[in-house]
């Protein structure tokens, strides 16, 4: 089963729609978690959320409590909500992404995807990770292929996968691969 954290956004629906047609999944909201229903739960997804990921204080203590127990994934809101937990610093962009498609290149950390491959992404955020970001675990596998924006990363060793882009949204061309990829590693 897949457990959902829904952070109040419009996308959750759409991001339970898209994990549905790989396993059961339950979802409810950031402020009411079912605790037998996320320990049942062998992956859990941060869904994407208004507002910063300091405004979650539940989400982070979840994915402390869960990190390296169970398979991780998050998107928009949940991508950062991870990297902020692990020592990352999230920064206002100078250009708003809303409704936005850009080009992302895979990068040589990816143990997932192929190295090098191309493919555009629907992208829905106003905040990014300031770089340089250093982590023993976490590798920085996708990258906005115009401005070299953090996009996607893996950490294979605790099984935690994120993404600044929308992998549910229209605007994103292999959505559904891309989550059936890591649902399956």
């Amino acid at each position: 089963m897949i457990y959902i954290i829904d952070h109040k956004d419009s996308f959750t629906w759409n991001v339970v729609h898209q994990f549905s047609k790989f396993d059961e999944v339950y979802c409810s909201n950031f402020d009411d978690i079912n605790e037998n229903k996320i320990r049942e739960s062998n992956t859990i997804v941060l869904s994407p959320g208004p507002g910063s990921p300091k405004d979650y204080p539940k989400t982070a203590k979840i994915y402390k409590k869960y990190k390296n127990k169970k398979k991780i994934i998050g998107i928009c809101l949940g991508y950062q909500q991870i990297l902020f937990c692990e020592k990352g610093k999230i920064v206002q962009q100078k250009r708003i992404y809303h409704g936005y498609q850009s080009k992302i290149k895979i990068t040589s950390q990816s143990k997932l995807f192929k190295k090098n491959k191309t493919f555009f992404v629907g992208r829905y955020h106003s905040l990014k990770l300031y770089e340089p970001y250093n982590s023993k675990d976490i590798k920085i596998t996708m990258r906005c292929s115009k401005t070299n924006i953090a996009m996607g990363f893996e950490d294979i060793k605790n099984n935690i996968f994120g993404f600044q882009f929308h992998p549910e949204s229209f605007l994103t061309k292999n959505g559904d691969t891309i989550i059936k990829k890591i649902l399956s590693n």
